[in-house]
């Protein structure tokens, strides 16, 4: 009997190959910038990213892509689709959105297939952003939406930690309580997200992410590909 729980936890394991441990999503230019400095500086600014930043648009486009997924309405999916796409303030934010998408929408159409995602690669040509790219295979495979996205804010934050412990740097025990404290950060972007009646409404009031992604792309030294 197939379990929705399980297949969402290997979709979002750090070890799903999607090469999400390529990209800090600007976090290596915020350290290489005395923004992160520390826990709490990383705290901080991570929240940011959740609440006003490129998490609450990707959490609105998960909730609009899913509810078009489980209404079988294909037309809305592909406008969200491409609205996602060009949703992106840099070219390394988009790579990273576009990269991870394609790849998780390849990996999971081969490991746990279903009809809908291989008509979506057919239709888009295989690139999808990633939040609609996991949106997509969890309504098709049945996962509420609830967990579906708390799982993908939950995966896609500790993905950020993960980087700066690298860059930073700190302990791993210094990455656990990082992430306890985002807890309440992971719910209110899930639950906003959620709220979102329309995706015109949505938008970020995060500038100095932006400006430490368009700063990466020519900082000199550089472990992460955003």
């Amino acid at each position: 009997m197939a379990d929705p729980f399980y297949r969402l936890l290997a979709w979002l394991s750090p070890a799903y190959p999607i090469g999400a441990f390529s990209y800090s999503h600007g976090v290596e230019t915020a350290v290489e910038e005395g923004f992160i400095k520390d826990r709490a500086s990383l705290v901080t600014w991570l929240e940011s990213v959740l609440r006003q930043g490129t998490a609450a648009v990707d959490g609105a486009l998960f909730a609009a892509a899913w509810q078009a997924v489980a209404a079988e309405d294909w037309p809305a999916f592909d406008a969200i689709a491409e609205r996602a796409a060009a949703w992106r303030g840099t070219m390394e934010m988009a790579l990273e959105s576009r990269q991870q998408g394609g790849s998780f929408l390849s990996i999971t159409r081969t490991a746990w297939p279903h009809p809908s995602l291989a008509a979506a690669h057919e239709r888009l040509g295989g690139e999808l952003a990633l939040p609609v790219a996991v949106a997509l295979a969890a309504a098709a495979h049945g996962i509420a939406l609830e967990p579906a996205l708390t799982g993908y804010l939950h995966g896609f934050t500790a993905n950020l930690i993960s980087a700066a412990l690298r860059t930073v740097p700190l302990g791993q025990s210094d990455g656990q309580l990082a992430l306890a404290a985002l807890e309440s950060a992971v719910n209110a972007a899930a639950q906003a997200a959620m709220l979102v009646t329309s995706l015109d409404e949505v938008g970020t009031a995060a500038p100095l992410l932006d400006w430490c992604s368009l700063r990466h792309e020519t900082q000199y030294t550089r472990l992460f590909r955003s």
